[in-house]
């Protein structure tokens, strides 16, 4: 998404930069770009020099870069080939594309309408693809169905733009979108271990179509950033993933619902860091960050499921504490007399 413009561009980063933290980027994506530059007769070598990635990495099937250095050859790439789609697309998108699509839905009120928005105004620009917000219950994807046959730049295409537009989403909500999952068109690559780090969620392959998918509350937050954020990020925009947003605002909404849906798979915070995609560290965080514990969530959550069950059944007092989400008796009535100052049986038969 750089600018249609750009009066300066950023100088390129050092070595020590460029090769700086885990390299976990597939190569298969560089060799993507390079085929792009083939297709139109021009050499790729001054934008692979400038990332710092050799011949001898672009051979070797299980070869990895940086995020810095990803960052550095796909800006390179697309300036050189005046493509922001890497020639993903029958008609090239010339430099500054996604950044008219992003400020074009800046004034959106809600992240569910800019997200329309920026769908529907690439598919002006890209005609072979559309992209399209598709709800279903408590659920909400951006799907990517292609009406052309993008041969070796299948994954290059998905794998950018669901990630371009999942970073715009995070940015323009000044929130983390965790998802709860992604899809491919395709057979799992050599390298599908990698799509762990690319994308939050499990991920499936041979799928119909590509697409994301997270909690279709995150829909209804409002877009938070204006004009003159939306021009400081077009200077630099690449960079722009979900990795940069470490606070979630419907991460306590989210665990509530784990809570409430599945108590007896999130007996303690390693359980319930895997079911909502992220760390135990990360979740105590965030939580502490919204003003909130999980302790206490599973202690409102646990109690106001006991207390229901206690009322309309008539369940042994064993089987409503294995409901609520405890390993054992004794410990629900341990904590049930900390909450009501009684014993299940007492609070039932009062």
């Amino acid at each position: 998404m750089p600018q249609a413009t750009p009066r300066r561009l950023p100088a390129p980063p050092d070595a020590t930069q460029l090769l700086a933290g885990p390299a976990l980027t597939p190569i298969a994506l560089i060799r993507a770009m390079v085929m792009a530059f083939d297709a139109r007769g021009m050499d790729p070598s001054a934008a692979l020099a400038q990332a710092q990635i050799t011949p001898a990495q672009l051979r070797n099937p299980a070869g990895r870069i940086t995020a810095t250095q990803m960052e550095v050859i796909s800006g390179a790439a697309m300036r050189e080939l005046d493509d922001e789609a890497l020639g993903c697309f029958a008609r090239p998108l010339p430099w500054g594309s996604y950044g008219l699509l992003a400020r074009a839905s800046l004034s959106s009120p809600t992240l569910g309408v800019a997200l329309k928005r920026w769908c529907r105004h690439h598919g002006l620009l890209a005609p072979d693809a559309t992209l399209a917000v598709e709800e279903s219950g408590e659920v909400v994807s951006v799907a990517l169905h292609l009406h052309r046959d993008p041969g070796p730049m299948a994954e290059l295409c998905a794998v950018s733009l669901l990630r371009n537009i999942h970073g715009l989403a995070s940015w323009y909500v000044d929130s983390r979108i965790a998802l709860l999952g992604a899809q491919f068109p395709y057979a799992a690559p050599p390298h599908a271990e990698a799509y762990a780090v690319l994308f939050d969620g499990p991920t499936r392959f041979d799928a119909e179509h590509a697409a994301i998918h997270f909690d279709a509350r995150y829909l209804s937050l409002p877009v938070r950033r204006d004009e003159a954020a939306m021009n400081q990020l077009l200077q630099r925009a690449l960079p722009l993933t979900v990795r940069s947003y470490r606070r979630d605002r419907l991460l306590v909404q989210r665990v509530r619902q784990v809570l409430a849906s599945r108590p007896q798979d999130a007996h303690n915070a390693n359980d319930l860091a895997a079911l909502l995609n992220t760390s135990p560290r990360t979740l105590h965080r965030q939580l502490r960050d919204e003003g909130a514990s999980l302790q206490s969530l599973k202690d409102e959550s646990r109690r106001q499921r006991a207390t229901e069950m206690l009322l309309r059944t008539k369940r042994p007092i064993k089987q409503v504490a294995e409901a609520a989400g405890f390993q054992n008796e004794k410990s629900f009535i341990r904590a049930f007399k900390g909450w009501t100052g009684k014993s299940p049986g007492e609070w039932r038969g009062q």
